[in-house]
């Protein structure tokens, strides 16, 4: 086995042991998926073992769980689950800066963080990010509130950070105006937990960092 299978099945000895004998076979299919996407170079683990936690917590809650799951015309998401007739995406962030960016890297991950809300709150009844406790990802408090609450000025604020990194497509004023994040998820990895928390109570744990 590579580095890679190492970790993940270290991983998944500690996930597996409040897992049923059933939620334990969905979890090594989620594996395998992993493996498999390893394999053509799409995955790095640091990514991979954020995934699988949020997904062992989502298939114990009784989703049904995809990872690196295709939305629409390319856009893949990290976590895509499903009950009932209700879609939750979870976003999982490992707070990488690229060397490009090591001068404004504030700037580049709000942009980022920004930009992933827009295009996939809009694909899902639930948005939620997720990142590791030593990483404080700076959501704009713009996103927890309700559209009719949302002026012009901020819109072009968001979409200004938005074009200044992503434009391939570019985020649209509508998906800016209609995004919202509904939960931040905790990621420990050492033990193998989740902590799920409303955006703003992660918000006011760092107020100091946002606009």
């Amino acid at each position: 086995m590579d580095k890679f299978s190492q970790d993940l099945d270290a991983l998944m000895t500690r996930l597996v042991t409040e897992c049923d004998s059933q939620s334990e076979e969905r979890m090594k299919a989620l594996e395998q998926r992993l493996i498999d996407l390893k394999e053509r170079n799409l995955l790095k683990i640091n990514h991979s073992v954020l995934e699988m936690i949020v997904a062992k917590y989502l298939i114990l809650d009784g989703y049904e769980v995809d990872l690196e799951h295709v939305i629409d015309n390319g856009l893949s998401c990290d976590v895509y689950a499903t009950k009932g007739d209700g879609v939750l995406i979870v976003e999982v962030e490992t707070g990488y800066v690229p060397p490009a960016h090591a001068l404004d890297p504030m700037d580049y991950i709000r942009a980022r963080i920004a930009s992933k809300i827009a295009r996939y709150s809009n694909h899902c009844d639930k948005f939620c990010l997720g990142g590791p406790p030593h990483y404080v990802m700076p959501i704009m408090p713009f996103f927890m509130r309700p559209p009719r609450d949302r002026t012009t000025a901020e819109v072009d604020l968001v979409k200004s950070y938005c074009d200044s990194y992503y434009t391939s497509p570019p985020v649209s004023l509508s998906e800016i105006m209609n995004s919202r994040i509904h939960s931040v998820s905790i990621i420990d990895v050492e033990n193998a937990r989740l902590r799920e928390m409303s955006p703003d109570d992660y918000i006011n744990l760092t107020v100091d960092w946002y606009l």
